[in-house]
C-alpha cells in the first residue's frame, strides 16, 4: 500500500511538449508554446465552469451569436479567456471563434499561426451538468507574418491543418491533441494544477457498437441514413447521444462508434461548423486510425469558402462510417 501512495503521477503536458519538440530540430518553439496558452486558458475555463451554479454564471446571456443560437453566459466567458491567451502569448496573428461573425485580429502582426475555435462546444448542457467541451484547430499562416492575417489564412482545408485537438469538461477534464503524430490525451489535476498524460498514443477502435445520431430529427434525414438507422437496431447496436459534439466523440474515440449529424430539411448543408468543429476532429480521428466524412467526401480535402460554413458529418470506427457510406450510395442508386 505505501508503494502504491508513493507512486509517480506521471509526464506532465508541459513535459511532452518540450520532449516532442526536441524530436524535431528545426522546431523553433512557436506551437509548443501556442499549445500551452491553450492548456492555459483551459485551465482557467475549467475552474469558471466548475463553480459556475455558486456564481450564477448559467443560462443565457441575452444575445445570440453568428449562428443564431442563443449565447450562454459561459460561451462568452470561455471566448474571452482562449482570446486573451492566445493574444497574449505572441505566437497567434488571428483567430476565428463560433462567437464571432468576422475574425480577430489579434495585434501579434508576426505571428504565424491560425487558431479556429468553438470555445465551448455544448454550452446549452451547462445547466443540466452535462459535458462540455472546447474544439481548436491551428493553421500555419500562408500570407506574410508581417501583418494581420487574411481572409485566405483563414480559409484552407482541414489537410492543411499542423494540430487540432478538445477539451473535455466532465466527470474529470481532458486535454486530447495532435500535430499529425498520433493523438495523446491528458487528465488535469486540479490539486497540482497540471495536465498529465494518461492517454498516449489513443487509437479508436476498427469497428464499435455504439451510434450517435439525434433521432428526433428522424423524418427529415436522407433515405440512406435512415436505412443505416434500422440496420444499427437490427443488430442490437447501442444508441448513445447527449447532443455535446465533444461529448459524444470522445466516448465514441474511445470505444469505438460512429457519430452522425447529416444533412436535414432544416439545414440542407449540415449544421456542424466545417472550420473550427468538423476539421478539428476529422484530424485527430484520423490519427486514431478512423474516418471522417459528409458523407461522401473525406472532411480534410474539403476547402471552406466561409468562415462559418456548415457540413454534413459522419465520424468514427472506420468500418461504421464505410457502413454509411453503403447505405447511403445504396438509396442513391435505387432512387
Amino acid at each position: 500500500m505505501d508503494d502504491q501512495l508513493a507512486l509517480p503521477v506521471g509526464t506532465t503536458l508541459d513535459r511532452f511538449i518540450m520532449r516532442k519538440q526536441e524530436e524535431f530540430p528545426y522546431a523553433t518553439g512557436e506551437l509548443s508554446q501556442l499549445l500551452r496558452d491553450i492548456a492555459l486558458a483551459a485551465k482557467i475555463v475549467n475552474r469558471e465552469i466548475n463553480r459556475a451554479g455558486l456564481l450564477g454564471i448559467t443560462g443565457n446571456y441575452g444575445q445570440q451569436n453568428v449562428q443564431g443560437e442563443e449565447q450562454q453566459k459561459l460561451d462568452v466567458i470561455a471566448n474571452i479567456r482562449f482570446i486573451r491567451a492566445l493574444r497574449n502569448g505572441g505566437e497567434v496573428c488571428t483567430i476565428i471563434s463560433e462567437e464571432d461573425d468576422h475574425v480577430i485580429q489579434t495585434g501579434n502582426t508576426e505571428g504565424k499561426y491560425i487558431v479556429a475555435m468553438d470555445p465551448l462546444d455544448g454550452s446549452s448542457n451547462i445547466d443540466v451538468n452535462v459535458a462540455i467541451g472546447t474544439i481548436f484547430s491551428v493553421y500555419r499562416r500562408t500570407s506574410d507574418a508581417s501583418g494581420d492575417g487574411t481572409l485566405e489564412d483563414c480559409l484552407q482545408s482541414g489537410a492543411r491543418q499542423v494540430a487540432a485537438g478538445y477539451i473535455i469538461y466532465g466527470s474529470s477534464t481532458m486535454l486530447v491533441y495532435t500535430t499529425g503524430c498520433g493523438v495523446n490525451g491528458f487528465t488535469y489535476e486540479p490539486s497540482l494544477g497540471e495536465f498529465f498524460l494518461s492517454h498516449p498514443m489513443i487509437m479508436t477502435p476498427s469497428e464499435g457498437k455504439i451510434y450517435s445520431c439525434n433521432e428526433g430529427n428522424l423524418n427529415s434525414f436522407p433515405e440512406g441514413i435512415k436505412a443505416y438507422l434500422d440496420y444499427c437496431k437490427e443488430q442490437n447496436y447501442t444508441s448513445r447521444y447527449i447532443g455535446s459534439l465533444v461529448g459524444d466523440f470522445h466516448r465514441n474515440l474511445l470505444k469505438g462508434g460512429v457519430y452522425i449529424y447529416p444533412a436535414t430539411a432544416k439545414a440542407p448543408n449540415g449544421k456542424l461548423r466545417l472550420v473550427y468543429e468538423c476539421n478539428a476532429l476529422a484530424m485527430i480521428i484520423e490519427q486514431a486510425g478512423g474516418m471522417a466524412t459528409d458523407g461522401t467526401e473525406r472532411i480534410l480535402t474539403k476547402t471552406p469558402t466561409e468562415l462559418h460554413q456548415r457540413s454534413p458529418l459522419v465520424i468514427g470506427s472506420p468500418e461504421m462510417v464505410e457502413k454509411v457510406h453503403t447505405f447511403l450510395a445504396e438509396k442513391v442508386l435505387t432512387a
